[in-house]
């Protein structure tokens, strides 16, 4: 199975926690629209939700399968979402989000929600946060330089965002993306909240203790971790 394949085989198990009535949160990324998809074919089969989505890319595709969808105008709480995420720490089920741009709607989407249920490929699990991918960082554009400093004096290396050689990349919120190397994440809450406290910082792509399980998808089949478990 390729990579896709695989995604697809993980979206489809998750979207089992969907049920008939509920208010679900939806995601953002490669791995986001196969659940999207997945949804809006039981949709179509008459399934009832609505939906609560993370970027305006996802609001497109869900609009597209005629996924009913609200704001937070109408539902504060949101009963399940459904997410990728770009790594995932094996035990404690901590994550890195925002490779795809979304990470502040992700979080405010996530932080509303009942359960927060993950959809990944063995590719993303890791021992450590860190391991392969930076943190995203999303920072206002006024004085991003002065943030990038203060991320700095914590040990990280940012990296503006670009989405085109002499253009930053800029958020669904109006905002830049700094991308955080560290060198070694040995406490991802302190981390995140250290991060967060820095002016000019909008959110960070660390996701401490949010996530309810995990849907792996391997070549040896699709496995649910939830946390404390290895």
């Amino acid at each position: 199975m390729d990579r896709d394949q695989l995604k697809r085989a993980a979206a489809l198990r998750a979207i089992e926690y969907v049920e008939d009535g509920m208010v679900v949160g939806l995601g953002t990324g490669s791995t986001a629209y196969f659940v999207v998809e997945g949804l809006g074919a039981r949709v179509a089969q008459g399934l009832r939700i609505t939906g609560i989505p993370t970027s305006e890319r996802t609001a497109t595709q869900a609009r597209g399968l005629h996924i009913p969808l609200a704001t937070f105008a109408e539902h504060q709480r949101i009963d399940v979402t459904i997410d990728g995420a770009d790594e995932v720490e094996r035990g404690t089920l901590h994550l890195i989000k925002g490779l795809g741009g979304a990470l502040l709607r992700e979080k405010i989407v996530a932080a509303a929600s009942d359960r927060l249920v993950i959809v990944v490929d063995q590719e993303k699990l890791v021992d450590r946060l860190g391991d392969h991918t930076p943190i995203p960082v999303e920072v206002t554009q006024f004085g991003w330089q002065a943030t990038a400093a203060r991320l700095e004096a914590l040990g990280a290396k940012p990296v503006l965002r670009h989405a085109a050689e002499d253009h930053p990349f800029i958020t669904d919120g109006g905002n830049y993306i700094l991308d955080c190397r560290f060198a070694r994440i040995d406490d991802a809450a302190a981390l995140e909240q250290a991060i967060i406290n820095i002016v000019g910082v909008v959110e960070s792509g660390l996701f401490v203790g949010r996530s309810s399980a995990v849907v792996v998808a391997s070549e040896g089949g699709v496995e649910v971790l939830t946390r404390g478990a290895r």
